[in-house]
């Protein structure tokens, strides 16, 4: 039976293909790119940081709509005021409500970080992150081959952005390469969709230390990010803690004064 990331890859697939139908590959690399690259692994790693990447998304597809009428400017603004290392903004349309929109208008007023959190399985798509300001790609493991992985990155770097490689299990350490900025481990089962922050704890120690570790999914609370940062990890992914609630920015802000 097809998984919910299987559904996502298909669908995935054929929106791509029907891009390159308006805009071919060429034309796209014609177009410029108009915004400050920022390093998220910079931010991590400066004395201070608070580690927080904040996720900016709609819905999911264990949850549905989380904060369907949310701008993506006003809250990843408010993310920045709060202290974010950087943000996360979901462009999937639909399975997570998101839109290229959603990064390039967040992009025209922060100076945060920002990653094209998406599906990426062709260069294509690559090209189409650099070009709407993002500066790091994701790239998820469990929908791609090691072989893959090495020759996206290649391209990502290439086009100077920063790449997430995005894990869950001991078996999809083998996807780790050089070029890779840092390693995200995913607290979330992809296919139940259940999380347990003890996989990121799991995983560190067999995570090369050359690589900014970063926790992604599941946490819910400050104590959460203080045990993981004990276990080597300098980023913490967190999306629907902050987007579910009223007023993100403050709900973030708050989150990190209690760090």
């Amino acid at each position: 039976m097809a998984t919910i990331l299987d559904k996502i890859i298909d669908n995935k697939i054929i929106e791509i293909e029907a891009q390159k139908e308006k805009v071919s590959l060429n034309n796209l690399l014609l177009t410029k790119r108009n915004r400050k690259r920022y390093s998220l692994k910079e931010n991590l790693l400066k004395s201070g940081s608070s580690g927080i990447i904040a996720e900016f998304k709609r819905k999911s597809p264990s949850k549905n709509w989380i904060n369907k009428d949310a701008v993506s400017s006003e809250i990843v603004l408010g993310y920045e005021k709060a202290g974010a290392s950087g943000s996360s903004i979901l462009t999937d349309t639909n399975f997570f409500g998101g839109t290229q929109n959603d990064l390039i208008e967040a992009g025209e007023i922060v100076k945060l970080p920002i990653l094209r959190k998406d599906f990426i399985v062709d260069e294509y798509q690559i090209i189409e992150a650099d070009k709407m300001g993002a500066d790091v790609i994701l790239l998820i493991a469990a929908c791609l081959t090691p072989q893959k992985v090495k020759e996206l990155t290649k391209i990502a770097r290439i086009n100077n952005l920063e790449v997430l490689l995005e894990i869950h299990n001991e078996k999809e350490l083998e996807y780790i390469c050089d070029d890779i900025t840092m390693v995200g481990v995913n607290n979330r089962d992809l296919n139940t969709f259940t999380t347990n922050i003890e996989t990121s704890v799991n995983l560190s120690k067999l995570i090369p230390d050359n690589f900014v570790k970063i926790s992604e999914s599941g946490i819910v609370n400050s104590d959460d990010v203080k045990y993981i940062k004990t276990h080597g990890f300098k980023g913490f992914l967190i999306g629907e803690s902050f987007i579910k609630t009223n007023n993100p920015g403050i709900a973030c802000k708050n989150f990190i004064e209690e760090l």
